[in-house]
């Protein structure tokens, strides 16, 4: 069974607004994988995004009366792990880096390079989590999430402009990084 909608899903789903401890456990077994690999393009371990996954899925559980099964659960559970990374972000980053506003930066540019074609999505992966924190989100929303520079102004409470520094600078420092690997390599 997976997270496309099935009755099978929606029996799971039903029992655990039951409260139905195995139907919990298989509902989180079935929700890990996708949990886990949206966790991971926002945290900068594998630590934090385990931490990640269960307070996103302590939300799933505490919201399960509010899904509407017309729509994809797996999507429905994206949504909430990626809202649960970006509460996680604007808890800690007062103690991280802070945002700024760079002008004049072309945003426009293309920053990466075709070396991302010859690295694998786990080494992508790797570079994206030592990317600060500012720049790691701005970049998974936008290149990953597809969200526009508004929406994540709006979510993070940032501007615009730094949304788009931000995300300029996180490409920047990939294709730094890549540039290196492929030299390394």
């Amino acid at each position: 069974m997976n997270l496309q909608n099935s009755s099978e899903l929606q029996k799971v789903i039903q029992q655990c607004l039951s409260k139905d401890k195995k139907a919990q456990q298989k509902l989180f077994e079935l929700s890990y994988s996708l949990s886990m690999n949206v966790c991971r393009r926002y945290a900068k371990n594998l630590e934090e995004a385990k931490s990640l996954v269960n307070e996103g899925m302590l939300k799933v559980f505490q919201h399960l009366h509010t899904y509407n099964p017309d729509l994809c659960f797996g999507g429905w559970v994206r949504r909430i792990m990626v809202n649960t990374a970006i509460d996680h972000f604007r808890k800690v980053k007062a103690y991280e880096q802070r945002f700024q506003d760079l002008e004049g930066v072309d945003y426009s540019q293309d920053y990466l390079p075709t070396v991302i074609d010859d690295i694998s999505a786990e080494e992508l992966l790797v570079l994206v989590q030592q990317l600060p924190p500012a720049y790691r989100i701005v970049f998974s929303l936008f290149a990953v999430e597809e969200y526009t520079h508004k929406e994540i102004a709006e979510k993070l409470g940032i501007s615009e402009g730094t949304s788009k520094s931000n995300y300029a600078k996180a490409r920047a420092k990939l294709q730094k990084a890549l540039t290196a690997s492929k030299i390394l390599n």
